[in-house]
């Protein structure tokens, strides 16, 4: 029997920071190092949004070894570690950008460039803490870099709204979380189109939130392609363009990113891995509510 040699299903992985050392939501430079080389030295396609899109909505198959790969919110180690290692494996990612956040300046080091000190890439707590402050420059992305980025076939930038807010967990009366949230998304939709000259219909949900309201409003908005955080199931050929699957990527060597990239793609083994994960997922947080 003749192998297949398109894909069935396509993962979506995860990122948010690549730094010196890795940690919570952080992959370490080594690391992504490692999985970008494996990644490339394995044959593997990493796809652009069209590319994805064509598939999802069987317009087009694309290649057996194919994947997404993901970056949320926009901060500057994207810039200085992410970018330059997926220059040299010819690879390509999308980001989520927090649009609100971006700001001007000139473009810094990265660390693909010799005798330049970079600069200092905190872990997730205090970058989150800097992101939200007066002040995220420090740990957020400028359109300058962005825009060599995109120039350089590096990342893509999509919406990950203005804000980052979770306007369902607000509790001012005044505040309508439907009205803020097609606020906060229409406001990141002009700023993409002011700064880049145009706005993709991907989009991805601020901490994983959404409802049928809120999926109702990005469709209002022309975001057709809504990227959520859970893991759980597959992403197929006319599957359901409003509810992307991704799984976080974590700090390891290729080796784990080649068995979870095997066992997410396996059309026996992933449904079984999925309902098994989503019973366990169930019985964490009933253990966690009765507490």
């Amino acid at each position: 029997m003749q192998k297949a040699t398109n894909a069935n299903s396509i993962p979506v992985l995860m990122y948010h920071h690549v730094t010196a050392n890795g940690g919570s939501l952080s992959v370490s430079a080594i690391n992504f190092e490692k999985q970008m080389r494996g990644l490339a030295e394995r044959g593997y396609t990493t796809l652009t949004s069209s590319q994805f899109a064509d598939f999802i909505t069987g317009k087009a198959p694309v290649p057996k070894k194919s994947l997404l790969i993901t970056f949320d919110d926009g901060y500057l180690d994207n810039w200085v570690y992410a970018h330059p290692v997926l220059k040299r494996y010819e690879l390509n990612a999308m980001l989520f950008a927090v649009t609100g956040l971006i700001g001007n300046g000139p473009v810094r080091p990265h660390s693909g460039q010799v005798g330049v000190q970079v600069p200092d890439c905190p872990p997730h707590k205090l970058a989150k803490e800097i992101m939200f402050s007066e002040n995220p420059d420090p740990v957020m992305l400028r359109w300058d870099e962005i825009r060599e980025m995109v120039s350089e076939g590096t990342f893509e930038i999509h919406s990950h709204t203005s804000t980052h807010k979770r306007w369902d967990l607000l509790s001012d009366a005044s505040i309508n979380k439907n009205s803020s949230f097609r606020h906060d998304l229409s406001t990141s939709r002009d700023t993409l189109v002011e700064q880049l000259g145009g706005v993709s219909d991907h989009f991805c949900w601020p901490q994983g939130y959404f409802d049928d309201d809120y999926k109702s409003i990005a469709r209002s908005l022309g975001f057709n392609y809504l990227y959520t955080t859970d893991a759980r199931g597959m992403n197929v050929a006319n599957g359901d363009t409003t509810h992307i699957y991704r799984f976080a990527v974590r700090n390891r060597p290729f080796g784990w990113l080649g068995q979870r990239l095997w066992l997410a793609t396996n059309p026996v083994l992933a449904p079984l891995y999925n309902a098994w994960k989503s019973r366990s997922d169930a019985r964490k947080q009933k253990r966690k509510s009765s507490h």
